[in-house]
């Protein structure tokens, strides 16, 4: 049985756009895959902390070494990659805020990137340890950014999800969502339209 993970990080939660275009797409899958189990990580109403120095230390020390907090942030961060390592495929709400990520799910990126846990370190560079998973990501964007400068998203997350390892990744963009219903609903239609090629490919 294949295991579906869905990650919403718009702040607004179940009512933000990428995480309607995410559920737009799970919902598509699973009809195709009928015997998916699926898991929702809510990065609105399940918030995990900013990295600092005490977490990172916490991370490289044994545990009879750790303090509370230490403990409590390294269980955390092993139960985010136990999720993402159980895995198969991925689904990525993300929106688009001020030009970036965004913070709650570069918090999320930073629990997970774990050296000798997520990827490791060898002579020929980083290698990434969490392999054989599909993941798709649902762009959800107020302006029109895909294929230009301002586009700071999709090499950020590419280039992340390959350092840990997944590789295989595909991008679905909703643009112009606030640029009148006309575009939008143009947008959401051809999102929708990749999202039933991709299911089915």
């Amino acid at each position: 049985m294949a295991k579906l993970l869905q990650i919403n990080s718009s702040l607004f939660g179940e009512h933000g756009q990428s995480t309607q275009l995410s559920q737009k797409f799970v919902e598509r899958f699973l009809t195709a895959n009928p015997d998916t189990q699926h898991q929702v990580r809510d990065l609105a109403n399940q918030q995990i902390p900013h990295l600092d120095a005490e977490i990172v230390m916490g991370f490289g020390i044994p545990e009879d070494q750790k303090n509370h907090r230490q403990a409590e942030m390294t269980a955390l961060s092993d139960q985010l990659i136990e999720e993402v390592k159980t895995a198969d495929i991925l689904v990525i709400g993300l929106p688009m805020y001020n030009f970036s990520l965004p913070s709650t799910l570069k918090s999320w990126f930073d629990f997970i990137a774990r050296a000798g846990i997520t990827f490791k370190y060898t002579e020929q560079g980083p290698v990434g340890l969490v392999e054989g998973k599909k993941a798709y990501i649902m762009a959800a964007r107020g302006g029109q950014y895909q294929g230009t400068d301002l586009d700071t998203q999709t090499a950020l997350v590419r280039q992340f999800l390959g350092f840990i390892g997944i590789r295989d990744v595909e991008f679905v963009y909703a643009e112009g969502l606030n640029m009148g219903d006309d575009i939008k609903g143009q947008s959401i239609h051809d999102a929708e339209a990749t999202m039933d090629y991709l299911v089915v490919a």
